[in-house]
């Protein structure tokens, strides 16, 4: 019996760590999940587990290459940005996996920006918002400063699906989809490293540039796979739609964060939008992509917590929690009577303010969270929608399953179609799409995105 051919791909995301195998179809034919209990790095901060996630890897894919029904013709990858593994020649890491998250010194950012030029023209020109580690070239930078010995040893400065690609193919590669994502390290006005970066010496610390389509032979001898350079998550998320849409469109890509991304608006970040947390992305053929974000998914874990401490509930309930419209009709009536103004700037909803003794039964309440924090995205998404012609609003991942969260955010947005995408792990999915024709013959599928229309009764409009 003939074998299925394949492609792998490894999706590590904050909290899961995935794999997935897509036929030439792109359905899913096996997938494994795994968690990894985080590590400490010196400082006693937490961070990512690299030697638990790098045997994950290879046991991954070995309990792949077991399976006599594939035949596997190509690997990928796709992990959460801002993070750099730092290898000597050898590919072996020298420093554990810093959390983007993690505490900047605030000398140190002061004493940067002083010599750059100020937090705006640098900003502005890395179309990054000044985000302390989460700017994944200042953790290099902070190397460079506090630990110079540990920066002469650094042959590589790898972000994490470089490094995953690396595991699997032996080779040093950078890729634009990570070093445009929030770095401050890509100069968006010449398309190139910044000058800090060639100043300072980091720019020798990456390796080549290769597109996101690029592929290179396994490592193994006798394997005849090719493995893929590996993309920022975000990034990958796009590409479905990029593949299947050609009208203007917005992405909300809905996870921890919830990140609108327009590929169709190139007009220069301006001071206000970075204030904003605005910022751009590059997408897998290294165009540029606006976007902003919020923190929605975290504020939403947090909120849950307090309404079901409060109520005595379940959170597994409002995961189909339904949606009531005529509830939610006495909400925005009465929030219109008060409203309560809010800010991008503030990073939450107005939620997190209010009294939960004031709300009748949890339903209400989860009902006015949902209220607030589609507030919070309509702001957040119009900065990415402004100056373009999209009137289209797709949102994927888990706010795209919630009936409360969809039909607010059409009710916000009456003058776009909005869609509520579902397919097979939009993420994973791109991966496998960005080095389409170098495993795959058949066309790309159009039935891979699946779209709910959601609109809003004219009563709830009154």
């Amino acid at each position: 019996m003939a074998r299925i051919p394949v492609i792998v791909v490894i999706d590590v995301g904050k909290t899961n760590k995935k794999i997935f195998v897509f036929d030439e179809r792109y359905r899913i034919v096996y997938e494994r999940s795994a968690r990894f209990i985080e590590t400490s790095d010196e400082d006693g901060d937490p961070c990512e587990n690299l030697e638990s996630l790098r045997l994950s890897v290879y046991d991954s894919l070995r309990e792949v290459f077991k399976k006599k029904d594939y035949e596997i013709k190509a690997i990928n990858f796709c992990t959460y940005g801002a993070s750099f593994v730092y290898v000597n020649e050898y590919g072996q890491p020298l420093a554990p996996l810093y959390n983007y998250l993690k505490k900047y010194p605030e000398a140190l950012s002061k004493d940067f920006y002083e010599t750059y030029g100020g937090e705006t023209a640098i900003s502005l020109a890395t179309a990054s918002p000044v985000l302390g580690s989460l700017n994944s070239g200042m953790q290099l930078y902070r190397i460079k400063k506090e630990r110079p010995e540990l920066f002469a040893k650094i042959k590589y400065a790898l972000h994490l699906p470089q490094y995953l690609s690396y595991l699997i193919s032996g080779q040093f590669y950078t890729d634009l989809t990570s070093v445009g994502c929030h770095t401050q390290l890509w100069d968006f006005t010449k398309n190139e490293y910044h000058n800090w970066v060639k100043k300072e010496g980091l720019a020798a610390k990456f390796a080549e540039i290769k597109s996101a389509d690029s592929v290179f032979p396994a490592e193994f001898p006798g394997n005849n796979y090719f493995v893929g350079t590996g993309l920022h998550d975000s990034s990958a998320a796009l590409i479905p739609y990029l593949v299947n849409f050609r009208d203007p469109f917005v992405l909300i890509s809905t996870g921890t964060w919830c990140i609108s991304l327009n590929p169709f608006n190139d007009l220069p970040l301006t001071d206000e939008e970075l204030k904003k947390d605005c910022l751009c992305y590059l997408q897998y053929q290294g165009k540029p992509v606006k976007a902003s974000r919020i923190f929605a998914g975290y504020e939403h874990e947090m909120q849950l917590k307090r309404i079901t401490v409060h109520f005595g509930s379940d959170t597994m309930k409002y995961r189909t929690m339904d949606y009531d419209s005529l509830l939610m009709r006495e909400i925005i009536d009465r929030n219109e009577a008060n409203p309560v103004k809010i800010k991008l700037e503030d990073h939450e909803s107005a939620f997190g303010a209010r009294d939960l003794s004031l709300f009748a039964t949890d339903e209400e309440a989860y009902h006015q969270f949902m209220y607030d924090l589609v507030q919070l995205q309509y702001l957040s998404t119009s900065l990415a929608l402004k100056g373009s012609d999209a009137r289209r609003i797709f949102v994927d991942g888990g706010f795209s399953k919630n009936a409360i969260f969809m039909n607010m955010l059409a009710f916000v947005f009456p003058d776009h179609e909005v869609f509520a995408a579902s397919m097979a792990q939009s993420t994973a999915l791109g991966a496998a799409l960005a080095i389409h024709s170098s495993w795959n013959e058949r066309p790309i599928p159009n039935d891979i995105i699946e779209l709910k229309y959601f609109s809003v009764p004219q009563h709830q409009r009154s």
